[in-house]
Order: structure tokens, then sequence, then C-alpha cells
């Protein structure tokens, strides 16, 4: 399908919606995490909201790819009853999900790193370092410098070397999964990482308690194409890339963020997700 046919489909079945963006400055911005803080974030930063188009990606599924669009729309069961059991997500369900990568990606070797459950119900989704709701600010996971600084924390650096050194292709991956179904509130759009300039990904300062990570938010630009599935169910997942070793023209970077529906039920049940962080590894 060509990119004309794609945009006329996504155009024909979208909504709008306001999305949270950085403003740009001349300084580096920088955020205190909820770790950090034990709270809400406390930015150092200004956002600003703006209306976009977000089309319904679920008549497209089949043509979207992890390294054409940045993200796929994939129907995956799990057997786990109950993802607020920590015991459970990270025996049974990080099994079901490098069984799914490996099927999907052809991946060699799969490191699960995290874990985070996101609530909107106003106090948040529990997980071991406190509650999380969701991220409103449409962001990217890692960047240029923090996705080869993820790939030495868990493999060391030796390892990390041979591998950068090597033929292989190391991808970070974020899964993302309704824990109940349908979702009504707080859904996730994603853009189309072929869409967004180098320019409009702004590095972004991130404290934790024992070291500091790196983040892109995103400026916003006119030209963004942007995305949602509708009703999302606990049979479906997002695999959405945040970081790509081969810099040959495929996508990279996949900006990402939650957004309040236009048409929002007023009785809509809250929005409950789990979202795993993974780094694959591809090696012939």
């Amino acid at each position: 399908m060509n990119q004309a046919v794609l945009e006329s489909a996504r155009i024909s079945t979208g909504l709008r919606a306001a999305l949270t963006f950085i403003a740009p400055s001349a300084k580096k911005p920088v955020f205190e995490s909820s770790a950090y803080t034990g709270g809400a974030p406390r930015l150092y930063f200004e956002t600003e909201r703006h209306t976009v188009e977000i089309a319904d990606m679920r008549p497209l599924a089949g043509t979207l790819s992890l390294d054409g669009h940045g993200f796929e729309l994939r129907r995956s069961k799990t057997e786990v009853t109950d993802l607020y059991d920590d015991t459970a997500v990270e025996t049974r369900y990080y099994r079901e999900i490098e069984a799914l990568l490996r099927g999907v990606m052809g991946a060699s070797r799969i490191v699960i790193f995290d874990a985070t459950r996101r609530s909107d119900d106003g106090a948040g989704a529990q997980n071991r370092e406190g509650t999380r709701g969701p991220a409103s600010r449409v962001h990217v996971d890692y960047t240029e410098k923090s996705g080869p600084q993820r790939v030495r924390d868990f493999f060391g650096a030796a390892e990390a070397g041979r591998l950068m050194d090597s033929a292989a292709r190391i991808v970070q991956i974020n899964v993302w999964r309704p824990i109940r179904g349908p979702v009504q509130r707080s859904p996730l759009a994603v853009a189309d990482a072929a869409s967004i300039r180098p320019e409009d990904l702004i590095a972004t300062d991130q404290v934790f308690p024992n070291r500091v990570g790196e983040i892109y938010h995103l400026a916003y630009n006119p030209a963004q194409r942007w995305y949602h599935a509708p009703e999302m169910e606990a049979d479906e997942v997002l695999l959405i890339k945040g970081w790509d070793s081969l810099a040959d023209g495929r996508a990279r970077f996949t900006p990402h963020g939650a957004f309040d529906l236009p048409d929002m039920k007023a009785d809509a049940a809250p929005r409950e997700s789990i979202e795993v962080r993974t780094l694959v590894v591809i090696e012939d």
C-alpha cells in the first residue's frame, strides 16, 4: 500500500484530540522522575498542547511495521490472569513476551529489564517503586546516547562492545498491553516514526535516585502523523520501538503518549495497562 493510500485511510478514520508536547528552549530540559520525587515528576521545562489528527490504526494494521513506522498492533493472548502479581509477571508473563518477540523479530537473545503498570483512576497503578499514572507528555524512552548506555548497563562493557562492533543488531522494544479492556480512557497515541524530523526530538535529562538518564521529548510539528487503536482489549499488544542500533533509514525512535478521548463516556472504566521494556538482540 503506497503512502498516498495510507494517508487517505488515515485521514478518513481519524479523530482530533490534544497531545502534550515540550516547548523548545535554548537550555537542555531536565525533570526529576517519580522514582526520585516519590510522587509526581517535577519538570524544569515548559510544555504546550496541540490538537492533532489521530488516526485509527486498525484498518492499516496489516501494513504497519516496526522498521517502517516504529510500531505494530498485534493479537497476543496472555495466560497470566493477574498482571498485578509481580511474581507472575516476572516469570510467566516475561516468558510470553520473550516468545512473542522471538517470533516477531527473529531474536537470538532478549533482555527484559522493566515492567510498569499505569492507571488513570486518580491514585495510579501499584508498582514496586510506587504508583504510576499514564504518561501524558509525548516522548521516546531512549535516545542516541541512552540507548547504547542501556546496552552497556545490562550486558556489561565487554559484551556490549562486542555486540556493537559486530554485525549484531540491538533494538529496544516496549510491549504495551491493557490489563483490562476495552480501553475507553487515556488511550495511547503513537507517531509514525517516519514523520518525525530529527530536530523534533528534544534530548531531556531524567533524574533518578542513583543516576541521570536521557529520553526524548517531542516538539510539535504539523507534519507529524499520529495513530491509536480504539478500545484495545487485553489480548492485544502494541509493540513500540524506542531505539535501534542500526541507523540505515529504518524507524529508530517512536514517540508516544496518552491522551484524552474527546467523546469519552462519563462512566468509562479507568485505563489500566502494563508495559514491558526489552532489549532484543539479533545476530546472524
